[in-house]
């Protein structure tokens, strides 16, 4: 299953959570997620709260998740 081109900030801060990350975490810039001890900024929430998909990549490939592990992610 693809990534969709525009996600809301919730839905992917649901899916880290369902995977084991914990947060979101305020940071002095930017909340993260934290998983061990992993962590990966996430976008403040502004507007519209969409998050494009080049960004979205950006996100996972810092957390080490492939798309098809994020997509699976809700329960």
């Amino acid at each position: 299953m693809p990534l969709p081109t525009v996600t809301k900030r919730r839905r992917l801060i649901k899916r880290f959570r369902n995977r084991g990350w914990e947060g979101p975490i305020d940071g002095p810039d930017h909340p993260f997620m934290k998983k061990g001890k992993l962590k990966v900024k996430i976008p403040n929430p502004h507007g519209s709260d969409e998050i494009h998909v080049s960004l979205l990549k950006k996100i996972l490939k810092q957390a080490g998740m492939t798309e098809s592990e994020y997509m699976s992610a809700i329960r």
